[in-house]
């Protein structure tokens, strides 16, 4: 059995665990990345973490050495055996069984290419469809075993991302400073808006812009930071995360900047705990 009580080993929070999820509609701008760095930033601080893959695409998952030939249950299954209306439909899958223990401590709850389906498959029920993830983790009393659940959101606007932020404490931006992903910031702060006039929930709080790939010899590249900046005046800005080779190396070997004993990733590695420091603070 699953035993959904959080260890006094080695954390340093106590008390109901928080969810976060890293979101732009804009793809490409590093995501994924930061989110599994700042996972493990927060593991490496003694924490509890789960990291709860919401794409499609799987890439999160992919990061922590998920193979769906091995891995057979994922976040698709478990939502939809969350809803009694959905009974039909329902699977054998348990918790337990779908949560998959990573080398890192880190544990993981993986997606698949089914979750791509989601909206279709819910789109008969009577249960509000926007609080589905919601209340999966209620049911299950995941913010009572892990101190932080960390998302990995679609780079789109539908019902899975309804779904994360219906559900989330907190919200991070991650971006590339140009014009595109600027607009996919405002597409994202649209929805953030919806939620808050729907008031079936709190309304997660921004946590912060995350700048991405940053080249600042580049004249455009800041000047269309500038603009980020100016466009969003009342939110917290992080220093931006340079484009640089080794950052590039560990996402390609599929590691975590923490997987790296050079002395050329103390830099990332601190700017990662530092960001995970403010998250703290934040929540």
């Amino acid at each position: 059995m699953f035993n959904f009580r959080k260890s006094n080993e080695n954390t340093q929070s106590s008390g109901e665990g928080k969810v976060i999820a890293f979101m732009n509609q804009k793809g490409g701008v590093g995501k994924t990345t930061m989110a599994y760095n700042t996972a493990r930033a927060l593991s490496e601080k003694g924490h509890k973490v789960l990291c709860l893959d919401m794409d499609p695409q799987f890439n999160f998952s992919s990061l922590f050495g998920y193979d769906p030939k091995i891995h057979t249950h994922n976040i698709f299954n478990l939502m939809i055996n969350s809803v009694r209306e959905l009974k039909a439909l329902h699977t054998g899958a348990l918790l337990s069984e779908a949560i998959v223990k990573t080398d890192s401590g880190i544990d993981l709850i993986p997606s698949s290419q089914a979750l791509s389906g989601f909206e279709l498959t819910v789109a008969g029920i009577n249960a509000p469809r926007q609080l589905v993830l919601n209340r999966f983790i209620e049911k299950n009393r995941l913010r009572e075993y892990y101190d932080y659940i960390v998302i990995d959101g679609p780079p789109t606007l539908g019902l899975l991302v309804v779904n994360i932020l219906c559900a989330v404490d907190g919200v991070l931006f991650p971006f590339i400073p140009d014009s595109f992903s600027e607009q996919g910031l405002k597409n994202i702060q649209e929805v953030l808006l919806d939620i808050e006039d729907m008031g079936i929930v709190k309304t997660p709080k921004n946590l912060g812009y995350i700048p991405n790939l940053f080249e600042s010899r580049r004249k455009q590249a800041n000047e269309d930071f500038k603009s980020i900046k100016e466009e969003f005046p009342q939110a917290h800005v992080y220093a931006p995360f340079s484009n640089k080779a080794n950052f590039a190396k560990s996402m390609s070997s599929r590691k975590s900047v923490f997987d790296f004993q050079a002395k050329d990733y103390k830099e990332l590695q601190g700017q990662f705990l530092k960001m995970a420091t403010e998250i703290e603070a934040q929540l």
